[in-house]
Formats: C-alpha cells, sequence, structure tokens
C-alpha cells in the first residue's frame, strides 16, 4: 500500500470507495454510467484502470473539472448526455446527482398536469412503456383472481336442483 492512499475519494460531491477502479467507482454518481466514466477518464487524462484511492489530489482535481464541464466540453459527443433536448431550453445537456431526481420529479408532474397518455399511466400507477400487464407487474394490479372449480361445481349442481 501506498502512503498517499485513500480509503474515500470525494468526486462530485460523492464519497467514493478507495479499493475500487475509477471508471466503476464513478458509477456511483448517480448520473454517470461506464461509458461516460470512461470518457471522463479520457478527458481528464488519468488511467481509467487505476485504483481511486491511488489518485494524486491534482488527478482527482482533474475529474471533478471534467464533470463540471461535461455540457461544456466538446469532445464528448451529445448522444452520450442523458438529458437531449430539454423541454424548457431544448439543449442537449447531462444532469447528475440532485439535479437528475429534480429534473425527473418536474418532468412526471408536467406530464401528469397535461394528462398525457404517459402521465395518466403514472397516476395510475400502471406501466407507462407497452408492457404487458396480463400476467406481470401484480404489485400494481393486486393479487391473482383464480377460479375455484370444486367451490363452482357445486353450486351450479345446486341452482340446477332448484330450476327443476
Amino acid at each position: 500500500m501506498n502512503q498517499e492512499y485513500k480509503h474515500i475519494v470525494r468526486i462530485a460531491n460523492i464519497d467514493l470507495p478507495g479499493d475500487k477502479v475509477i471508471r466503476f467507482a464513478m458509477q456511483r454518481i448517480k448520473g454517470i454510467g461506464v461509458n461516460l466514466a470512461d470518457v471522463i477518464c479520457a478527458v481528464s487524462g488519468v488511467n481509467k484502470h487505476a485504483r481511486t484511492g491511488e489518485l494524486s489530489d491534482q488527478e482527482i482535481s482533474r475529474i471533478n473539472q471534467a464533470i463540471d464541464s461535461i455540457n461544456n466540453n466538446k469532445t464528448i459527443p451529445s448522444w452520450m448526455f442523458n438529458r437531449k433536448k430539454d423541454y424548457e431550453t431544448g439543449q442537449d445537456m447531462h444532469i447528475i446527482t440532485g439535479a437528475l431526481a429534480f429534473f425527473k420529479d418536474n418532468d412526471l408532474k408536467r406530464l401528469k398536469k397535461i394528462k398525457s397518455y404517459r402521465g395518466v399511466r403514472h397516476i395510475k400507477g400502471l406501466t407507462v412503456r407497452g408492457q404487458r400487464t396480463r400476467s406481470n407487474f401484480r404489485r400494481n394490479k393486486g393479487k391473482v383472481v383464480g377460479v375455484k372449480k370444486k367451490a363452482a361445481a357445486p353450486a351450479a349442481k345446486e341452482k340446477t336442483k332448484e330450476k327443476k
């Protein structure tokens, strides 16, 4: 172990474990996946296979700077962003951490307010993206209601006897 080894490294205001490889540790930051982590490492000039705890303070600051300037960086393609053609601004942007939850919540509120198909499905607690709901998603619909053959058969016999 190196003397400068850090057990916890703070990147983008998130504590990352020092024993993991940086490209996988950055996935703990909400809004950053493995592909974007690779691109951030390439832009900041950090080895993506290095352990997080072994990074120098200068490398950590370069990673933080790369994450802060994701939207302004021209080397990162816009198809990697998680918010394309924003509803209000019309720009492609990438959102991370708490802002991601805020934007998602506002989008759902807007869909519910205008009563779009997706908004109504969210209100009712049903599936939104076209999945079949006959046999799956029971937590949304309740318990399975089956037919009891033995209980139904005697009741049918009694009805036929009463008619005679």
